[in-house]
């Protein structure tokens, strides 16, 4: 097998843990996490570095769920391999060797690290947007299903820094939402790219599109 690793950026300290721990050395390709929020535009990129990767690769190491849909109907010569999750949350809340498809919980929101922008800037943002009234009203709106904001401890980074907490506390803040730590880890990921493919994975064949039904 003369494999590669193919995932979004979110994942990239974990694609790293995970080869270090495993002693794996892969070449991995990453698309932005930014089309996280447009699984059509993700898939466009998803396809366009799968048609980068050189043909003495053979198989595709998937570092990501289906996310959305952004691995729908991706018709590739290469093998692939993908975890049978939801998208990268999920992922991280495996602990064990048991296949979930959605491990979330409904009215929580989860946080892998302090990265990325805070609810307090998104909220300005509205006001900038729509003026004071409309855009409290719709920032209220968009988080008002929400009761809980939980920290995945994966392992991977230090989610009690000062760092990674004072940015949590402000998110959870923003959102009138309770803090929380969970228990996660990088078990998948591992399995992932060291080749102990069980019924967490989908193997794929070259020229055999997937579908949302082939992770159920």
């Amino acid at each position: 097998m003369n494999a590669v690793i193919l995932g979004c950026s979110s994942m990239a300290k974990a694609i790293d843990a995970a080869q270090k721990k495993t002693g794996t050395d892969h070449p991995v390709y990453l698309i932005s996490r930014k089309y996280h929020s447009s699984p059509g535009q993700m898939r466009l990129h998803l396809m366009e570095a799968l048609h980068t990767i050189p043909e003495s690769s053979d198989t595709v190491l998937v570092a990501m769920g289906f996310c959305g849909g952004s691995w729908k109907d991706i018709d590739t010569e290469k093998r692939i391999v993908i975890p049978k999750v939801d998208d990268c949350i999920t992922l991280m809340l495996h602990t064990d060797d048991s296949p979930h498809f959605n491990l979330k919980q409904a009215t929580h929101l989860y946080m892998r690290d302090p990265y990325g922008d805070d609810f307090g800037s998104m909220h300005e943002k509205l006001r900038m947007k729509y003026g004071e009234e409309k855009g409290d009203a719709t920032f209220a709106r968009w988080f008002e299903p929400f009761t809980d904001l939980d920290i995945i401890d994966a392992g991977i980074c230090d989610c009690h820094s000062s760092t990674f907490i004072d940015k949590a506390r402000r998110d959870a803040q923003a959102i009138g939402c309770r803090l929380n730590h969970i228990k996660g880890s990088n078990i998948i990921m591992e399995k992932l790219v060291s080749g102990k493919w069980d019924s967490q994975f989908i193997v794929n064949e070259p020229h055999r599109p997937l579908s949302e039904e082939n992770f159920r």
